[in-house]
């Protein structure tokens, strides 16, 4: 991971970001997952999707650790159980 804590203003001085930059390595299915996403949900960047992803999953957690269970509503109305953490 490479912290990208400072910038730099024209004439050289450091000015401190509120951004980190991290490089990921990611199998081919994995960024075409993520390309899929990125245009389904019409995101600006992978970015913009993985913060998403993040904001979804922390409160998907924070529920689990309370002892939620999770369902899904089907089109036809059918009631499932639905396993995000296994």
């Amino acid at each position: 991971m490479r912290h990208g804590r400072w910038g730099h203003r024209h004439g050289g001085e450091q000015t401190e970001r509120a951004t980190t930059r991290v490089q990921l390595e990611l199998p081919t299915q994995a960024l075409e997952r993520l390309q899929r996403l990125k245009d389904k949900t019409e995101a600006a960047s992978y970015a913009e999707v993985i913060r998403n992803a993040l904001r979804v999953f922390e409160a998907l957690s924070a529920e689990h650790e309370q002892g939620s269970e999770f369902q899904v509503r089907r089109k036809d109305g059918t009631v499932v159980s639905y396993q995000v953490f296994v």
